[in-house]
């Protein structure tokens, strides 16, 4: 039995984190301010600590004897980073940073940091390799590459055992469906169980790899539990399959009306997954159709 920690356990990706490791039997505590987490998220196993991870002396005790650390935590939306550049940055990047020195000082076996394909920005090659160049297009891409850059710095410097998944666009139960700021598959459940027409920004030809949330959940477990990461590794967790927007909008069905791009958005991802294969030994499971398919019975 490990003793895990969960940033942003009462989040989207992170509840199902916490859920799955529970079910491993190992110990969780989890740390979230409930800025976007919500309460009834919480597995009641867990430890629940409403503190923010901004306030270092608050979280610092929370790691002592903590084995691994899962840094899912964020304010996590391109639109939201664009608007509030500021308020992201300090979530996103000394967050992260205060995780990685509490981290370090407790001296945990491994810190598992939650980054995005977004870090890649324009002008990239499908399908998209680790190695690629980053070119940020937005200050959340930006923030989550930082996050990357720190990961590998502390690896390096200290010796804290890292490793950065790259997801790509998560899907699947508890996933946002209200606000501002939400995905777009949340935003089609949302719109179809209102009766209302499906939005599609720009010509939906637009593509994404969509990635199922127990697989992403699986990834990071492998991460922990594999002997082959830990220095810094960037790995893409993605399907390693494509769909355009308009072909989602066809998957969940109904009418569908078309308004303005919005700025600061990649036109087409797809992972290269081969790395995830070879060092975790992992690749997904489910499958889009399949994916949307439980959600539409769900909703």
């Amino acid at each position: 039995m490990a003793k895990c920690l969960v940033t942003g356990g009462a989040g989207f990706i992170g509840s199902h984190l916490v859920d799955a490791l529970i079910e491993r039997g190992d110990e969780v505590l989890i740390i979230d301010n409930l800025s976007t987490g919500k309460r009834e998220y919480l597995n009641p196993k867990a430890k629940f600590f409403e503190v923010d991870l901004r306030d270092f002396e608050k979280i610092r005790p929370l790691f002592e004897g903590v084995d691994f650390v899962f840094h899912q935590a964020a304010l996590p939306r391109i639109p939201l980073s664009i608007e509030k550049p500021a308020e992201t940055n300090e979530v996103n990047i000394k967050g992260t940073l205060n995780a990685l020195i509490a981290s370090k000082e407790a001296k945990v076996k491994k810190f598992i940091y939650a980054s995005s394909s977004s870090v890649l920005g324009g002008n990239v090659t499908l399908p998209m390799r680790e190695d690629a160049p980053c070119q940020p297009l937005n200050p959340y891409a930006l923030q989550k590459y930082v996050g990357e850059l720190y990961c590998k710095v502390f690896s390096e410097i200290y010796g804290l055992p890292t490793i950065c998944l790259r997801y790509f666009n998560v899907y699947g139960p508890r996933q946002p469906r209200e606000g501002c700021y939400v995905p777009v598959i949340g935003v089609f459940l949302t719109q179809k169980t209102q009766g209302q027409p499906l939005t599609i920004t720009g010509d939906g030809e637009q593509t994404r790899d969509f990635t199922h949330v127990f697989d992403v959940v699986r990834a990071n477990i492998l991460a922990m539990e594999s002997d082959k990461v830990g220095k810094g590794e960037v790995i893409n967790i993605g399907a390693g399959r494509n769909y355009s927007i308009n072909q989602i909008a066809k998957m969940i069905g109904g009418k569908a009306i078309y308004i303005p791009p919005r700025p600061g958005e990649m036109r087409h991802t797809l992972a290269d997954i081969s790395k995830a294969k070879k060092l975790l030994g992992w690749q997904p499971k489910i499958k889009l159709k399949e994916g949307i398919k439980n959600l539409l019975e769900d909703a």
